[in-house]
């Protein structure tokens, strides 16, 4: 007889790889793990560790931009996670943004000055409630979205930027009025100023690296909502709603899920955003920041984090390019009140950019980097 104690073990869903074949999975946890190939691993913590040593290398200048595309990719993740995974079209993107910066600077802002103000300028303390009164909007819109769909969604979701623009315009008390605007949240961790020179360094650089982290932290939390049920849902709904509900997802639970995850990252990307300029205005949440945040993910890639950073690098990196083209082109000016002007160019380019990404390359910067790494993967051979 076979002695049982000497039968090879069966390989379970924690076992090592087979030598030769490092793609093989032998589990489900394998194949949905958050980094699932060694490659993945290694890069992404060479991409992280480059990052952190930009702070040491940049100029002052330099960083502030990054900490400002770091602060867009955080919004611009919240819209993936709606427009990308699941499949709701949001062009309000900017109103939850609004939300989020003047709830941080309400929140930090000084009881007894000419706005709104609480004093609680901790960071810990205004950061999060910026993120949960956005979704507490998102939640309140999210029931027109189990309703409605495709263009009908798109024109109620517009229709919130003009409506909020015309509130916050409004609402002096609050914002400050259109021209004059407010002081924006105030970053403050247990008593240390982060938007000062101090252990971190120079206000850039203390920026830059809360940037930095945050975006990690929330780049991750989004990256493990997509590969649970509730992303598996998203993408359900996303593929055909109806199918999915016929299969027992509750639409209407994940819509709003979805909304009020998207407005949460939203509110999140207003609070932070505006620290780095120090200043808020109403007229700053127009429909143009939307059009921004869509072209994010569009050009990045959509229903992908690592898109949605690279769409928000990508769009505010070619923002010092356009704003000099009023000294290399002299008809185009850069006031606002001439026509042409830099923004107007900036929009039309927002618009080429996304066609041109729809119709070439729909998966966007994300799928370009595929391709790259497709071919070396294959690379002598063409299969």
């Amino acid at each position: 007889m076979t002695d049982l104690r000497q039968t090879p073990a069966i390989p379970t869903g924690r076992s090592r790889r087979p030598r030769g074949r490092p793609l093989l999975y032998t589990s489900y946890a394998q194949d949905m793990a958050l980094l699932d190939t060694p490659a993945k691993r290694v890069w992404t913590l060479v991409l992280i560790v480059l990052a952190f040593l930009l702070s040491a290398v940049l100029q002052d200048r330099s960083l502030e931009v990054l900490a400002g595309a770091y602060a867009l990719a955080i919004g611009a993740i919240g819209l993936n996670l709606v427009a990308g995974y699941a499949g709701q079209i949001s062009l309000g993107h900017a109103f939850f943004v609004a939300i989020g910066a003047y709830t941080a600077a309400a929140l930090s802002g000084p009881p007894d000055g000419r706005n709104l103000g609480f004093g609680l300028a901790e960071i810990w303390i205004w950061l999060p409630a910026a993120g949960l009164v956005a979704a507490a909007a998102g939640v309140l819109v999210a029931p027109l979205a189990a309703r409605l769909r495709g263009l009908y969604l798109a024109v109620v979701t517009l229709g919130l930027v003009f409506l909020g623009e015309h509130v916050f315009k409004e609402w002096d008390h609050l914002t400050g009025g259109p021209g004059v605007g407010r002081q924006a949240a105030v970053p403050e961790l247990f008593g240390t100023r982060l938007d000062q020179d101090g252990l971190l360094g120079t206000r850039e650089q203390s920026l830059y690296l809360v940037m930095l982290v945050l975006l990690i932290v929330f780049a991750l939390a989004a990256r493990n909502l997509a590969r649970s049920r509730v992303g598996r849902a998203f993408a359900a709904i996303r593929d055909r709603d109806i199918a999915a509900e016929v299969i027992g997802v509750p639409l209407t639970r994940y819509k709003v899920l979805a909304f009020g995850a998207s407005s949460f990252y939203a509110g999140i990307a207003g609070g932070l955003l505006y620290t780095i300029t120090g200043f808020v205005e109403p007229g700053s949440f127009s429909l143009l920041l939307s059009v921004q945040f869509i072209a994010m993910v569009l050009i990045g890639g959509v229903a992908t984090v690592s898109g949605s950073i690279m769409g928000a690098l990508f769009i505010v990196l070619i923002q010092p390019l356009t704003r000099s083209l009023p000294a290399l082109v002299p008809v185009i000016s850069s006031d606002t009140t001439a026509t042409p002007n830099v923004f107007q160019v900036e929009t039309v380019l927002y618009g080429l950019l996304i066609i041109l990404f729809l119709v070439f390359e729909p998966r966007g910067l994300y799928g370009i980097w595929i391709r790259v790494r497709t071919y070396w993967k294959s690379w002598p051979f063409s299969y």
